[in-house]
């Protein structure tokens, strides 16, 4: 079995979109929904270049459905994830996978420089479904099994 090592600016999904802290949960599902996307960026209402968290499908579960809360009424300030766990494009693929379960998330956020934490794209589960289906000699069922997870990751988003 041969993979190839790459870097997470490889890997990562360079779809970035933003969210600042004063909207509502409700616009931020929408938001998801429109542009597709498992998360957003939230950034601050004065400084839209610094990223505060980061909202994700699994927040507006676990934050606002199970709790019966008003999605509309609930600001994305409340039930933001931070700080972020971020990591910088030029290393491996391994070190992110480490740092993601090290630190029990499912988003990375992937930065030019950790100490600027200018934002380039974010790593999810479904890039490591691509690495893995790309880089490893995977038989039929193997194949079949990547592609069954990736299609489920597909269809939450």
């Amino acid at each position: 079995m041969t993979t190839t090592t790459k870097s997470v600016g490889e890997i990562m999904t360079k779809k970035l979109e933003t969210i600042v802290t004063s909207s509502s949960a409700q616009e931020a599902a929408k938001k998801m929904r429109d542009k597709n996307v498992s998360s957003l960026l939230v950034i601050d209402n004065n400084n839209n270049s610094k990223p505060l968290g980061i909202v994700t499908e699994r927040d507006l579960v676990r934050k606002v459905c199970v709790n019966d809360a008003s999605s509309k009424h609930t600001a994305v300030q409340e039930i933001t994830s931070s700080p972020l766990v971020t990591i910088d494009a030029i290393s491996s693929v391994e070190v992110a996978a480490d740092i993601m379960i090290q630190n029990k998330v499912r988003h990375l956020l992937v930065v030019e420089d950790e100490d600027v934490n200018r934002p380039l794209g974010i790593v999810t589960p479904g890039d490591f479904t691509d690495y893995l289906k790309e880089n490893l000699n995977t038989d039929d069922i193997n194949s079949k099994i990547i592609e069954s997870i990736k299609e489920a990751q597909e269809e939450k988003k």
